[in-house]
C-alpha cells in the first residue's frame, strides 16, 4: 500500500521561492510505486493550498531566471483536520484523504524554525526532519552557536547584535565589532541561503552590512572571517544514531558563497567527496554529528565547516533543512557515499515515522 506523503514548501519567508525549487526536486525523486505525493504550497501570506501540479518550475537561464513562488491564487485552500490516529485533509468543504506523513521542504522562518513542526506536533502528525526544539535551536545562529561552544565544539568566533543594539548604542557596537576584527560577516540569525549576508572588510561597510542585515531580522551576528579557508561541509542523517556522509567541498564563483553564486550564476563548483586526507575527514564527520547532537537534531542536516590554511576546523552553522535542488549539497554528498537520493528521501520518510511511533507511546502522548 502507498504511503501518503505531503509535500510542504513555499513558506512565509525570504527564502520562499529556493523552497519551491528544493520541493520540485523532491517530488520527482519520490518513488511514484511507493508514495502517492500530495502537494501543498504556502503563499507568502501564509495561505496553504493545495497544489496538484506541485510548484511552477523556473523560468530563464543564468542571471536571469525567475524563481518560482506560490501564487496567492494558487491552488484550492487547504486545512489539516487532526484525529487520533486518521489525518485527513480538507480542500474546500470537501475531504481530500488521508495523510501518512508530511515532508516539510520549507527554509527559514515558519519553516525551519519550529513553527510548522509545532503545528504538526499538534496535529499529532509524523514529518520529517528536526523537531520543534531542534530546529528552533537550528534557526538561530547565535544560539546554535553558543550550544556549540558549550558543548567543546570550535567555533569561530561571533558577537550577537540586536536592532535596539544598533538603534541606541551604534558607537558600542561599532567597538565589539572593531574588537572581533575586520574582515567578518554580517549574517541575520535566522535565516538562511546567504541572504542577507554581507561580507564586512573595513569599518566602513560595518553600516551599511548590518542596515540590510536587520531588514530581515532583528538580530543579527557579526562572526570573524576565517580567512582563505575553504567551506566544506558534510550531511548527517538519522535519529538516536546518526551518521556522516562524506565532506564535500563548495569552491564559490564569488568571494563567499553567496545567494547568486549558489542559486544563480551557475559557475560556482561542487568537489564531492572533498579532496581531504583521511585524517580530516574522519573529524569533520565526528565534529558534525557532536553538532547534531548538540543542537537536539534528529532525521536531517547539513553541517558547514571551515578549513583554515593551518589546517583548523571550525564549524559555521547546522541547517535543519538543507536544500534539496538538483544543485544541492545534502543529496550529492549522500549520493557519493552510496545513498542515491530516491534511498535518501525513503531513509527520512522511515526515520520520520519512526520517531512519531516512538513519540506515540509515551504516556504524554494521546
Amino acid at each position: 500500500m502507498k504511503r501518503r506523503v505531503v509535500v510542504l514548501f513555499g513558506g512565509r519567508s525570504a527564502e520562499h521561492e529556493i523552497s519551491c525549487i528544493s520541493a520540485r526536486s523532491v517530488m520527482d525523486a519520490l518513488d511514484p510505486e511507493r508514495y502517492e505525493v500530495v502537494p501543498i504550497g504556502i503563499t507568502k501570506e501564509g495561505a496553504w493550498r493545495l497544489m496538484p501540479d506541485g510548484p511552477p518550475a523556473i523560468e530563464g537561464k543564468g542571471s536571469v531566471k525567475r524563481l518560482p513562488g506560490v501564487a496567492a491564487s494558487a491552488g484550492e485552500a487547504v486545512a489539516l483536520s487532526q484525529g487520533r490516529r486518521d489525518h485527513r485533509l480538507i480542500a474546500g468543504a470537501a475531504d481530500a484523504g488521508s495523510i501518512d506523513v508530511v515532508f516539510p521542504v520549507l527554509h527559514g522562518p515558519y519553516g525551519e524554525d519550529g513553527a510548522v513542526q509545532g503545528l504538526l506536533e499538534m496535529a499529532g502528525v509524523a514529518y520529517v526532519g528536526a523537531g520543534v526544539l531542534g530546529s528552533a535551536i537550528g534557526m538561530d545562529k547565535d544560539v546554535q552557536k553558543t550550544l556549540a561552544r558549550a558543548a567543546g565544539l570550535p567555533v569561530v568566533d561571533w558577537i550577537a547584535v540586536r536592532e535596539r543594539d544598533w538603534s541606541d548604542d551604534r558607537q558600542g557596537v561599532e567597538a565589539r565589532a572593531e574588537a572581533l576584527g575586520y574582515p567578518l560577516f554580517a549574517k541575520p540569525a535566522n535565516l538562511g541561503s546567504s541572504v542577507g549576508i554581507s561580507k564586512v572588510h573595513a569599518a566602513s561597510e560595518l553600516a551599511h552590512a548590518l542596515d540590510d542585515a536587520l531588514a530581515y531580522d532583528p538580530k543579527v551576528i557579526l562572526e570573524r572571517s576565517v580567512e582563505s579557508a575553504r567551506e566544506i561541509e558534510c550531511a548527517v542523517l538519522g535519529n538516536e544514531d546518526p551518521t556522516a556522509s562524506l565532506p564535500g567541498e563548495v569552491v564559490p564563483s564569488n568571494e563567499f558563497y553567496d545567494y547568486e553564486a549558489k542559486y544563480l550564476d551557475e559557475t560556482s563548483r561542487l568537489i564531492i567527496p572533498a579532496e581531504l586526507d583521511a585524517a580530516t575527514v574522519e573529524e569533520i564527520q565526528r565534529l558534525a554529528v557532536a553538532a547534531f547532537r548538540a543542537v537536539e537534531c534528529s532525521g536531517m542536516a547539513r553541517v558547514d565547516f571551515f578549513l583554515a590554511p593551518s589546517g583548523g576546523i571550525y564549524l559555521n552553522e547546522l541547517n535543519t533543512i538543507p536544500g534539496f535542488t538538483s544543485i544541492s549539497m545534502y543529496p550529492k554528498m549522500w549520493e557519493a557515499s552510496g545513498l542515491d537520493y530516491p534511498q535518501l528521501l525513503d531513509t527520512l520518510i522511515k526515520l520520520a515515522i519512526e520517531r512519531d511511533e516512538r513519540a506515540r507511546s509515551k504516556k504524554t502522548v494521546p
